[in-house]
């Protein structure tokens, strides 16, 4: 394996066919000086060292690798880890990203911070990022997401930032992510569209890698020093792809280190119902860059399902595609039955109440422990807590 995946995206922002900006020429220098602007910051000593103390003492970082000795015996077969992501301030890997792109917003003399939000976990970080740099906060949320995810929308609320529903389309992640660009349009000199993934056009797929690597970077390190090896698999789920990139980076160049990225297959691949955009996606262009992604004969976004609002997302970071495409990544789906009983498994065996969309790797994971051996072992990228999700499980299965 040789040093390609740390030389992407090319100055085009693509990785491979995959990435780029495919947005208007007035955007185009926007952008262009949104990727000057982190060039030159991120090499700066003073940033590098005010993210590193807030990553430390305020998100609390590194957080926690734990070795889920329960769930692992329960599975029979490989040892299961967590890289406790969950435990962050904020209750998600999103504010590893939302720091620093606030703190860039800040930087280039910002006026607001613009986002969407799926589940509730990127726009509870940001607008918890903006309360502490002092810049105003706006979240687009769909109506959908709004009522499943009530307790992210009373935080966002209390921190401070301008919740905007939307009840366009299906009125969930997709809609929301083009209500809150179309706002970003209106003064984009100074407004910060502040993409909750490596998704979006050129430098957000990569700026938004290289802040969510400190995961892998933490992950790698702890494993060796508590097994004095690697894990043979590193799984993580996958909507928009941040928390799964975050953790691959760092294992990209080891090849005997596989990767499995999941998916949520909803009710089922043989129905619509469902945001498998690796598995079913074509190529095409979605929200200003190329990737693989769900569209009808026309090439317009199809409607997408997950139990998990944030993975509800017709497309997917264009650095999952690249590695898609050359197999070093492996894409698999899990669907709303399986997601649910990995929640409640993992709640019951660890004492860990995992998000639901966290809880699709973990059904991955369950099912491929016990085809491998007491040797091996898996690391689960946990990518954030359930407290949103308790009272929708609840329901759910008439607890």
């Amino acid at each position: 394996m040789t040093t390609q995946f740390l030389e992407m995206p090319d100055e085009k922002g693509y990785f491979g066919e995959y990435g780029g900006q495919i947005i208007p020429p007035e955007l185009k220098a926007i952008m262009d000086n949104i990727n000057d602007a982190y060039e030159e910051v991120r090499k700066t000593e003073a940033f590098q060292n005010e993210l590193h103390e807030l990553y430390t003492d305020y998100v609390g970082r590194p957080s926690p690798l734990f070795h889920a000795r329960r769930l692992s015996n329960r599975q029979g077969g490989a040892q299961i880890f967590l890289k406790r992501e969950d435990l962050n301030h904020t209750g998600a890997h999103k504010i590893n990203h939302c720091l620093g792109e606030a703190l860039l917003a800040k930087h280039m003399g910002k006026k607001k911070v613009l986002a969407e939000t799926g589940a509730g976990q990127h726009g509870v970080a940001l607008a918890t990022a903006c309360a502490l740099v002092g810049i105003d906060c706006e979240i687009h949320m769909g109506e959908i997401d709004i009522r499943k995810e009530h307790p992210n929308v009373t935080k966002m609320k209390i921190l401070g930032c301008t919740l905007v529903p939307v009840s366009r389309g299906t009125r969930t992640l997709k809609d929301a992510v083009d209500s809150a660009f179309e706002e970003y349009l209106k003064d984009p000199v100074n407004f910060f569209y502040a993409i909750g993934s490596v998704v979006g056009p050129h430098p957000f797929p990569r700026m938004v890698r290289d802040f969510q690597s400190i995961v892998g970077k933490e992950a790698r390190a702890q494993f060796l020093e508590k097994r004095g090896r690697l894990p043979d698999v590193v799984t993580a789920c996958v909507g928009g792809g941040s928390n799964a990139i975050g953790i691959f980076t760092e294992f990209l160049t080891d090849e005997k280190v596989r990767l499995v990225g999941v998916e949520p297959a909803g009710k089922g691949l043989d129905t619509p119902e469902h945001a498998a955009t690796m598995t079913k996606g074509v190529k095409g262009a979605i929200h200003g860059f190329e990737c693989y992604n769900l569209q009808d004969q026309e090439g317009n976004p199809l409607p997408v399902y997950s139990i998990a609002s944030g993975l509800d997302y017709p497309g997917v970071g264009p650095q999952h595609c690249y590695l898609k495409d050359i197999g070093r990544v492996q894409y698999e789906t899990v669907d709303d039955k399986q997601c649910v009983d990995a929640f409640m498994v993992l709640s019951r065996t660890e004492g860990i109440i995992p998000a639901l969309e966290s809880a699709h790797a973990i059904a991955w994971a369950m099912k491929a422990a016990g085809e491998m051996s007491a040797e091996e072992s898996i690391l689960i990228n946990l990518s954030g807590r359930g407290d949103k999700d308790v009272d929708f499980v609840s329901d759910y299965l008439s607890l």
